[in-house]
């Protein structure tokens, strides 16, 4: 099947085309973001790939179906940005990240509490500048 990958990053490159080796697909990688003025690269695929940027509202998911697009995954577990009403209406199927790692929620809301706390940004900026002073970050 060949796949259309929008707001696409070398890293995901990498690791789809690590996954689909054994698969067969056929990816294509585009850098902007889909939105209706980029919908038309999605011509011919049958499957797009987006990410939680993208722009997915009934104008360009009309677009994508008229050119031949079934199926929509994202690689996201949110679908807020999805105009799923329009989806259903247009035939299109919808499919998305049913969770991430609990464990890694946990972990990134850890980091950014102790960024806060130990006003890591603040002594980032100073070091930044030549500023070693401790002052305000004790």
């Amino acid at each position: 099947m060949r796949i259309a990958f929008f707001s696409s990053q070398p890293y995901d490159r990498l690791y789809f085309d690590e996954a689909n080796t054994s698969r067969g697909h056929e990816l294509h990688y585009f850098e902007p973001r889909l939105t209706a003025a980029t919908s038309p690269l999605a011509a011919g695929f049958p499957a797009v790939c987006a990410f939680v940027n993208d722009r997915l509202d009934r104008e360009v998911l009309t677009a994508l179906a008229a050119g031949g697009t079934r199926v929509i995954a994202l690689r996201s577990a949110g679908f807020n940005h999805v105009d799923l009403p329009a989806a259903l209406d247009l035939g299109l199927n919808v499919v998305r990240v049913p969770a991430y790692s609990p464990y890694a929620v946990a972990e990134h809301t850890v980091a950014l509490i102790l960024t806060l706390n130990r006003k890591i940004y603040r002594a980032y900026a100073r070091v930044r500048e030549g500023n070693f002073a401790l002052d305000g970050l004790i």
